[in-house]
């Protein structure tokens, strides 16, 4: 049975796409992060036989080894790991004249780039007789030639990063049998997440469901393709974008 790891699998894209593993009969290993979030027991309890979940806080390296280390006594090897975990740094963006929060965009970088870093390199060891398939979660939000934004992002900026971290992983990894997916889910909509009466999660507008983003997905991360020298940043309406 083939195995995957998702980082920031609590809820949202992450958790509809343990789902769309769990149905094509794949071992899913599902990052927890938020503890109080009980979505993910939920869905192990429909797939007790197939879903795992991990304590995973892609920030912290040791939280991400202790999580690959779990996941070695578990399963031995691995096929595939999704980055899927991240930061925002904020709500919103700041103008250059106005005030920044630079704590919120040290955060955001430390998820979305160095926490990508942290869980390849925990991670590889158990791929080496696996699929070898590496796959992130990015956004058109951190693509330079295409960017229309005026304020300053923490989490724009990190995804930015990411690219250029990821493209150095290619570089390196790609020879070695390895193959990347590159995926900008495009705006996704955030439902209200509730525990005892308390919202944890505010509902904001988008054009996408979690669901229908991680439908579109999952296909692209399986599957494979005759292009594999190269690497492209593909949204959930199969267009290809810069990155």
């Amino acid at each position: 049975m083939s195995t995957v790891v998702i980082s920031g699998a609590d809820r949202n894209i992450g958790l509809e796409m343990c789902r769309e593993f769990l149905r094509r009969g794949w071992t899913v290993y599902g990052g927890k992060y938020v503890g109080e979030l009980t979505l993910m027991e939920q869905l192990q309890s429909e797939y007790p036989r197939q879903m795992e979940i991990v304590p995973l806080d892609c920030s912290s390296a040791d939280s991400v080894c202790a999580a690959a280390e779990r996941v070695r006594e578990k399963a031995g090897s691995l096929d595939m790991l999704v980055h899927n975990a991240a930061g925002f740094g904020g709500r919103g963006a700041s103008d250059i004249k106005g005030e920044f929060d630079f704590t919120s965009f040290e955060s955001a970088f430390n998820i979305n780039a160095l926490g990508a870093i942290r869980l390849v390199q925990a991670f590889l060891p158990l791929m080496e007789s696996g699929k070898k398939r590496l796959c992130f979660t990015s956004s058109e939000a951190g693509v330079v030639s295409v960017s229309h934004r005026t304020g300053i992002s923490g989490y724009g900026m990190s995804k930015t990063a990411l690219n250029m971290a990821l493209r150095l992983m290619f570089n390196r990894l790609s020879p070695l049998g390895y193959s990347f997916r590159l995926y900008h889910p495009g705006w996704v909509r955030s439902p209200k997440i509730e525990r005892d009466g308390q919202a944890l999660e505010r509902m904001h507008g988008g054009k996408f469901e979690p669901w229908e983003t991680a439908q579109s997905a999952v296909p692209q991360f399986i599957e494979d393709r005759d292009w594999e020298d190269r690497m492209v940043l593909i949204d959930n309406e199969g267009a290809a974008w810069p990155f």
